[in-house]
């Protein structure tokens, strides 16, 4: 495998880190005022968040969806693509589990190439043929290879805390910082920086799936198997009632492919369209081919 460092990729990831850590600098000093000039309570509810956040984030995703972790026992074609896929990848093998679901979909999580897992539903495992699932596998090894999936676990963090603060904005504090509006100042603070670390998060997540693309067409040699597949998976999850979805909807920004649709979804969605992505891995065909 000829892989190439994602220099695109790589200065995105930077550029978000580094905002989100002005913000993150702003959005404690804030709260730190509205806690009275005390920054302990910040320090220990982010802090712990983080702690949680690194050591755990591929445990509580996992769970959030349902996912199970299969031994060989159980999947065996699956831990064969996968084991032969890392080895392609020069990855260590991730952990391997499946969601019961009838939403044909998959994704990857964990904070480094030596915890990771990778996730695949029961609708994904009935509607693909092994080339078209050996492409969804690369892609999801390729955010694996490209550490992506750390900068977007961090990148959540902060939009995880300034939501709290948003709903729960009432509860905190003194009495005093109320009655001075204090109340009101960290909740419209929390709430710009929740919708700023919300817009970077998108952007971020839109520009990692076409670099997830062009890996797995490195990884595995064929780009029309990853397009063949996007344009199945996409017609099922369309099939799919909305009631359905409801409850996956929260984890886009990880899957394949995101399950909202109509001019608002694509607006904030955390994905490029799945007809961009289809033509630029027809173009990487034609580019191999041209080799």
């Amino acid at each position: 495998m000829d892989w190439q460092p994602d220099w695109g990729l790589r200065a995105r990831m930077f550029l978000t880190m580094f905002l989100l850590f002005a913000l993150y600098i702003v959005f404690a000093g804030v709260i730190a005022a509205y806690l009275g000039g005390s920054i302990v309570i910040f320090a220990v509810l982010f802090g712990g968040m983080s702690v949680v956040q690194y050591y755990f984030s591929d445990t509580l995703t996992l769970r959030s969806m349902g996912a199970k972790e299969v031994s060989r026992d159980e999947y065996p074609q699956l831990h064969a693509s996968i084991d032969r896929l890392s080895q392609q990848a020069d990855l260590p093998k991730p952990s391997v589990a499946v969601v019961d679901s009838k939403v044909p979909n998959a994704f990857a999580t964990g904070r480094n190439q030596k915890n990771a897992a990778v996730a695949v539903t029961t609708g994904l495992l009935r509607t693909l043929d092994s080339d078209e699932l050996d492409g969804v596998l690369a892609h999801e090894l390729a955010h694996v290879k490209n550490r992506d999936m750390m900068v977007m676990t961090f990148a959540s963090l902060l939009a995880t805390i300034a939501f709290m603060v948003v709903r729960w904005g009432a509860f905190f504090g003194g009495g005093r910082n109320r009655q001075q509006g204090g109340v009101v100042v960290a909740i419209v603070v929390s709430l710009l920086v929740w919708i700023v670390s919300y817009v970077l998060m998108r952007a971020l997540s839109r520009y990692r799936e076409f670099a997830a693309d062009r890996g797995a067409a490195t990884i595995t040699g064929k780009p029309s198997a990853l397009a063949s597949a996007l344009l199945k998976i996409s017609g099922e999850v369309d099939k799919v009632p909305d009631e359905d979805l409801r409850e996956e909807a929260e984890m886009n920004a990880f899957f394949i492919i995101p399950i909202k649709s109509g001019i608002v979804g694509r607006l904030f969605s955390t994905h490029p369209s799945t007809e961009r992505r289809i033509e630029r891995l027809r173009d990487l065909e034609r580019e191999m081919e041209a080799f």
